[in-house]
């Protein structure tokens, strides 16, 4: 069946972006042609839609950009987030208003369309991304199926029924499909201008990290503090994990329902902290974390996606910037005795982080490694790294 011509356009629309509820809205297509289903969401960042896109976390999501123009600086092989840019990790589709156009940068390898064909990303351009920002923002994140027909030719019944039948992200576990499929030792340390990535020679402590859809920079920034770092799958066992002897355990971030994950990722996190060693954990990990400790988890009406969210640390009693990616939010009200909140959402009161009293475990719901965004939260690290040198004797990095 061939979609109508949209009204803005005398072209026949290359790309469909079909809503669960059966609102059809034309574009031109682009990246990788066929379809694929899921949750549309809108990230508010200005720049580093490379790196939202392969963030492991958006998988099973398709994300609009609320900036109008994407894709002027191209994309390259550095700025990936994902541990395995040949399983194509992250978001499945991309929603741009403006025509992407040539890059214009000197890191450019590739222009955006080259780069999201060869991801498998289903995208499309020329829509008002500010009205439907708007519809998620007032009816929550959709189900939905994006389509991409060079011939402008679809099966829009077929479109609707896919899209009405998804069951979307509730009760979904994404991090099997998005963690790494063994062990691995990662060595690489933070970007630097005009050098690139550095490598870290000589650690000074072990921290094992258990990948639940890890991003790149987290743990370059953990090496970058000295950190020998031993990513390993999420369904890895605590006695394996304790056996590697680390210094410090990562709950990292990742995609889908904690609730789902947490049928094996939270006994794991169970036995991890009977012991005395500290636990730092991001996003997904901090859900599970707040599971493990007794807490709960819902999904939100719309999620934070975005570089420019206000946070409170209430530890500090400072407001940070930063970057957040999530559909899922732990409840405030469910966090037992001995839980501690320590950071807070100031644009709607949201959990942003938990601490566990008297114990160096602690965990944050934003991105403090940011890729894209600000790096007010940078501190957070050295703050891990701070309690395993506490817990060893040594002497405290400077957190700023």
């Amino acid at each position: 069946m061939a979609a109508s011509t949209a009204p803005w356009t005398s072209e026949m629309p290359t790309a469909l972006l079909v809503l669960a509820d059966g609102t059809l809205i034309e574009g031109r297509g682009l990246g990788a042609t066929g379809s694929a289903v899921a949750e549309v969401c809108f990230n508010t960042a200005l720049t580093g839609y490379q790196e939202i896109l392969t963030d492991p976390s958006y998988a099973g999501q398709i994300v609009t950009f609320t900036f109008p123009h994407i894709g002027n600086i191209g994309a390259n092989d550095e700025d990936q987030e994902d541990l395995n840019p040949a399983a194509r990790h992250g978001a499945v589709g991309a929603i741009f208003k403006a025509e992407v156009t040539s890059p214009s940068n000197y890191r450019a390898g590739v222009d955006l369309d080259q780069w999201l064909k060869r991801r498998g990303i289903v995208a499309m351009s020329g829509i008002d991304t500010r009205a439907l920002t708007a519809l998620v923002r007032e009816k929550g994140s959709p189900n939905a199926v994006i389509a991409h027909a060079p011939d402008g030719v679809f099966d829009i019944d077929g479109l609707k029924a896919r899209a009405a039948e998804w069951s979307g992200l509730v009760d979904l576990d994404l991090a099997k499909d998005v963690t790494s499929g063994q062990s691995s030792v990662w060595r690489e340390t933070p970007w630097v201008w005009n050098q690139g990535y550095g490598e870290q020679t000589e650690p000074t402590t072990h921290i094992v990290a258990i990948d639940y859809g890890v991003k790149r920079n987290i743990l370059r920034l953990l090496s970058g503090l000295g950190a020998k770092v031993t990513v390993v799958p999420a369904s890895t066992a605590a006695d394996e994990i304790l056996a590697m002897q680390p210094d410090g355990i990562f709950l990292s971030n990742g995609p889908g329902d904690p609730a789902a994950t947490g049928k094996y990722a939270v006994p794991v996190i169970q036995d991890l902290l009977k012991t005395e060693i500290p636990v730092f954990g991001i996003c997904l990990g901090h859900q599970m974390l707040a599971l493990a400790l007794g807490g709960k988890t819902e999904k939100m009406h719309q999620g934070h996606h975005g570089a420019n969210h206000p946070v409170k640390d209430h530890t500090t009693g400072k407001v940070e910037i930063v970057s957040m990616n999530h559909g899922f939010a732990v409840d405030s009200e469910s966090l037992p005795e001995g839980v501690e909140e320590t950071h807070v959402s100031l644009f709607d009161g949201s959990n942003c982080g938990i601490a566990l009293t008297g114990r160096p475990v602690f965990s944050v719901q934003h991105h403090p490694e940011a890729s894209p965004g600000p790096q007010d939260s940078h501190y957070l690290f050295r703050r891990f790294v701070n309690l395993i040198r506490e817990r060893r004797g040594e002497a405290a990095l400077a957190e700023r």
